[in-house]
């Protein structure tokens, strides 16, 4: 879909439900808006508000994202991907836009933070400063079918185990003496942070959403423009990949699913 398109589509979704002042101002006026704490919508909507390929259930707190699953073993660096970009290294795909899944999420009350970032503290750039993610809370789920052909909702760590890799996440004021958790029994998260990804350009030749670009909507990797990120920096280099797909519970390659993300409160 062309970008005017889809933007206009957006809009005009946004004004019919009476927030045109809450998020189609914020997302035309870049970076600071849309992406600022200040651009969550305090009161959400009544009913359901549909997106391209996103049903948003607002007094509820749930966005449902249409997905279909892309990859049933392997390790992992995303839980979703756009169509076209990582399949195989995600666990689902969507053709929903990331900026429009950000929206949805601004419309249940989601105040995004930023990816993790990092700038040299030298010339030469040996030494580097990190920056935490930050986001409100996000707890993410796969609604499949059961035998029966009942939806059934299952946290998206029943779908990921720990594989043999081993994290990278630098030194961040953590206290390294404490005792760690057992990593080999270590859980997979249920929630993101609503990093929100970041907006680039400028007027004259329109803004650029980066996620829509690179495909990065909920990564288990860091890359400093998903959607949704976890809460430490962990690398995508493959030696150092920690999370696989648990196929256990996971339907068959292609099959349509709804990806479900819920405002932790």
């Amino acid at each position: 879909m062309p970008k005017k398109e889809s933007t206009d589509i957006m809009l005009s979704i946004l004004s019919h439900c009476r927030l045109l002042g809450y998020c189609a101002l914020a997302f035309l006026s870049g970076s600071a808006s849309l992406l600022g704490s200040e651009s969550a919508v305090d009161t959400p909507p009544s009913g359901s508000v549909r997106l391209p390929g996103i049903e948003i259930h607002a007094e509820r707190g749930i966005v449902d994202v249409d997905a279909r699953i892309c990859l049933t073993e392997g390790m992992l660096e995303l839980v979703a991907c756009t169509e076209g970009t990582k399949e195989h290294e995600s666990i689902v795909a969507i053709k929903a836009l990331p900026v429009h899944v950000h929206t949805a999420l601004l419309l249940i009350g989601a105040r995004n933070g930023t990816p993790a970032m990092r700038e040299p503290i030298n010339e030469e750039q040996t030494r580097w400063r990190h920056y935490r993610p930050s986001g409100d809370p996000i707890t993410v789920s796969l609604v499949v079918q059961d035998d029966e052909g009942n939806p059934v909702e299952r946290p998206i760590s029943d779908f990921v185990r720990r594989g043999e890799g081993e994290s990278f996440m630098p030194n961040m004021g953590r206290d390294q003496s404490a005792p760690g958790a057992d990593e080999a029994n270590e859980k997979f998260p249920d929630a993101f942070l609503f990093t929100g990804s970041h907006l680039v350009g400028d007027d004259a030749q329109g803004r650029q959403y980066l996620a829509d670009q690179s495909g990065h909507v909920i990564t288990i990797s860091t890359f400093g423009d998903e959607v949704l990120g976890l809460s430490e920096i962990h690398s995508h280099t493959n030696d150092e990949l920690v999370w696989e797909v648990d196929p256990t519970h996971l339907p068959a390659l292609d099959t349509a699913v709804k990806l479900r993300l819920r405002l932790k409160r």
